[in-house]
């Protein structure tokens, strides 16, 4: 059950992406309808993650990473500017959410363009973390989430 639910989460990650990727491309061709749809639909995905991954880091804890001690300090910087990015851009997509059904499109339509961006970068990054931690090393113990980032 503990590599289950990482892969779940990154999989919505990826999905939302998608949904943020072909919503981005709807709007720019001006489909306001298939671009709203999309783009709410990739906010769900976004919050089915947040919820599966707040829970398992809340009930059980996040996994350390169980690589050579020679790529650990690489795997928790990028980790750490994966979080502080992700972070940012959930930040930014609620911002963009609420821009959006204020009616307040133009200046959702400036903040929506580094949201999109972020998001973007964002679910890769996130699926290099899952790969790094799961599929290419052994994943570590579970630790308590401030440990897990760290690499207490």
């Amino acid at each position: 059950m503990l590599k289950v639910l990482p892969f779940i989460s990154t999989l919505f990650i990826v999905i939302s992406a998608v949904f943020v990727a072909f919503g981005w491309n709807q709007i720019r061709r001006g489909n306001r309808r298939t671009h709203q749809k999309l783009m709410i639909t990739g906010a769900v995905f976004a919050l089915a993650f947040f919820l599966i991954y707040t829970g398992r880091t809340a009930l059980i804890g996040n996994t350390s990473f169980g690589g050579p001690e020679s790529v650990k300090l690489a795997y928790h910087l990028f980790l750490f500017f994966h979080i502080v990015l992700a972070t940012a851009a959930g930040v930014f997509g609620l911002v963009t959410l609420y821009l959006a059904f204020r009616q307040r499109f133009a200046i959702h339509r400036k903040v929506g363009r580094w949201t999109a961006t972020m998001w973007l970068i964002t679910a890769p990054t996130g699926v290099i973390v899952y790969i790094l931690l799961y599929l290419l090393y052994p994943g570590g113990t579970t630790k308590p989430v401030i440990d897990a980032i760290f690499g207490l």
